[in-house]
């Protein structure tokens, strides 16, 4: 019995002695890349060096999010025109600060 606890206690402090601290300025980029993704940085990944260069790799690959990706393209903005013209109607306003509402105006005026 003694036996177990004794190699109980080796394994688990060579566990804990692999467990390395994240430094302030890993902390700073992945903050800095939460931000730019507009992403959370959970907490268990800010506990161990390693988990947290992982999340930092796989967010610096990530494009960065941008408030241009929320508006209509020129094409869509250019054919909702075109349809309300033939359709004689305006389109929405808030059509023009959203793409997904500009998609829907489309199909539903086509």
């Amino acid at each position: 019995m003694g036996q177990i606890s004794v190699t109980f206690y080796i394994a688990a402090g060579s566990v804990l002695g692999d467990i390395q601290h994240v430094t302030p300025k890993q902390i700073a980029y992945a903050r800095s890349l939460a931000l730019r993704n507009r992403t959370l940085l959970p907490w268990e990944v800010q506990q161990d060096r390693r988990s947290l260069s992982a999340w930092i790799e796989a967010q610096a690959r990530l494009r960065p999010v941008s408030d241009m990706d929320q508006l209509p393209t020129s094409r869509q903005v250019a054919f909702a025109e075109k349809l309300a013209r033939i359709k004689r109607r305006a389109v929405p306003d808030e059509c023009f600060r959203d793409k997904g509402l500009m998609s829907k105006w489309i199909n539903g005026n086509k």
